[in-house]
């Protein structure tokens, strides 16, 4: 996934109802969209290094998005609407060992009367529903956790995913980890229990788990090395 525009540094100043972020840029606050969701626990400290990106969208409130922040000298992905894109990337050019001789990629694929997977692959044999995540957690040095906070629509996917594998559907979850730092992944039990056990017997049901990691450059953010996934 490439950025639309050069990213420009700054310095993180702080994030507030949920999607603002301000941000200090050659002694000038600036507000930024913030689309993450989540905590962003541990990466929220005034005076981190951050990057964002400008829009060139002409009708947008807030021309700027943060799209990194440097935690402990490693870049983190904080865009979860980047996530998908890196994905399709890597599906489109092949990637991803699991899946092969792909014949079809659909994007935000509906399932059943309130749900879209974020993707949907048709090969020979299978079709195949993925659901992508995006991992910005490490309160370990190496070790990549999800979620961090607790995830209500994280659960309901978990959920769909398994009625979808019993409709004949092979069933993934991609833990994309937006960091290069980290060798391990686990779920955070401790912040949604909820979760963790209900990915713990999904993985009984056919539910298969791929974790990868991310290259960041100038340029853009692709996806990089395969992570070790601790259950």
């Amino acid at each position: 996934m490439n950025f639309e525009n050069k990213l420009i540094s700054g310095l993180f100043i702080k994030r507030y109802k949920r999607f603002f972020a301000d941000i200090k840029i050659n002694n000038k606050i600036i507000t930024a969209h913030c689309p993450n969701t989540g905590s962003m626990y541990g990466l929220l400290k005034k005076g981190n290094k951050v990057w964002i990106s400008k829009s060139s969208n002409l009708n947008r409130k807030l021309k700027y998005t943060l799209e990194i922040i440097e935690d402990n000298n490693s870049k983190v992905g904080v865009n979860t609407h980047a996530s998908n894109k890196i994905v399709h990337h890597a599906l489109k050019n092949n990637f991803i060992k699991e899946f092969n001789d792909i014949r079809d990629i659909k994007r935000e694929s509906k399932f059943g009367l309130n749900t879209r997977f974020d993707f949907l692959i048709v090969n020979k044999r299978n079709k195949v529903f993925i659901e992508v995540k995006n991992v910005t957690l490490s309160r370990q040095k190496g070790l990549a956790e999800f979620p961090d906070t607790v995830t209500t629509r994280g659960l309901k996917h978990i959920n769909e995913l398994i009625k979808a594998s019993k409709k004949n559907y092979k069933i993934f979850i991609l833990f994309l980890i937006q960091r290069n730092d980290c060798n391990l992944f686990k779920i955070a039990k401790d912040i949604d229990p909820d979760y963790a056990s209900a990915l713990s017997k999904a993985v009984k049901n056919k539910l298969n788990i791929i974790c990868y990691d991310c290259k960041f450059s100038p340029k853009g953010i692709k996806l990089n090395k395969k992570i070790k996934f601790k259950i």
